[in-house]
């Protein structure tokens, strides 16, 4: 039997303010899960909060943590954990400027490595040891196409969203005798400030109007069209949901066909 049921289970998402990750966490929320929204803006979260169903009961909560600073983010999550359990955990962060790799600083590697690997395998580590106990996790991190295609003029990005994905199938084959799956979101272009921000740099850049940039990059796309937030938080909490105990280690676009290999 097909079970979506996420009822008695804490989610912890990341970025999930606005986008994807908000998206995930309603989402999340609409099958039964408590979240616990994470983010650097206490405002925005307060906000988010507001917007999760609770029809099962749950009272949702948020953590203030900004990715730039690791510590704050170890700080922040062994608090959390010390007194709770978290089932499910969604790895996402703001992607990196674009820009050629030829022209990439050393210290925008850095940045985005910590940032992104970094903050995944801190907050990762520290949830997984309830994970265990509980003999039920689901790690999900939300990446990029880029993982099986690099994309032009996104250098720093397809760098490191790569070693991203092979930290997490590494971490699947040690985790995953727990109970505990380990799986990437890969999503395509998706209507989100960082998809507005590509578009208006790619326009400025070539001199053509937004209209037509958005035109060319939707003629990539099989289905014509970008994808919605919600369309990613789809495939994220079915990889959350009991339904899933047997996908691990997995990279899954949800791009729409854009993606050129199989």
């Amino acid at each position: 039997m097909l079970s979506l049921d996420l009822t008695g289970k804490t989610a912890l998402i990341g970025g999930s303010t606005q986008g994807i990750g908000l998206a995930s966490a309603q989402a999340m929320a609409s099958l039964g899960a408590k979240c616990v929204l994470i983010s650097r803006n206490e405002e925005k979260l307060k906000a988010a909060v507001q917007t999760l169903d609770t029809k099962a009961g749950q009272q949702h909560s948020y953590l203030i943590a900004d990715y730039a600073n690791t510590d704050m983010v170890r700080e922040v999550v062994t608090a959390f954990v010390k007194d709770n359990r978290v089932h499910i955990l969604v790895n996402n962060s703001g992607g990196p400027a674009g820009g050629p790799v030829s022209k990439a600083k050393p210290e925008e590697f850095l940045q985005a490595f910590q940032q992104h690997l970094i903050c995944n395998h801190i907050i990762t580590l520290l949830v997984a040891e309830g994970m265990k106990q509980g003999g039920y996790g689901r790690i999900i991190n939300i990446i990029s196409t880029s993982v099986k295609i690099p994309l032009k003029d996104l250098g720093v990005s397809n760098t490191i969203r790569g070693a991203v994905a092979s930290w997490a199938k590494t971490m699947a084959n040690e985790l995953g005798q727990f109970g505990i799956t380990v799986n990437n979101v890969l999503p395509g272009a998706t209507s989100t400030e960082r998809l507005a921000t590509i578009l208006a740099n790619k326009s400025a850049k070539t001199g053509k109007s937004l209209e037509e940039v958005e035109k060319e990059m939707m003629e990539e796309v099989p289905a014509r069209r970008f994808g919605k937030p919600e369309e990613i938080a789809a495939m994220v909490s079915f990889l959350a949901s009991p339904a899933a105990a047997y996908v691990n280690g997995t990279s899954i676009p949800v791009d729409g066909g854009r993606t050129g290999s199989i």
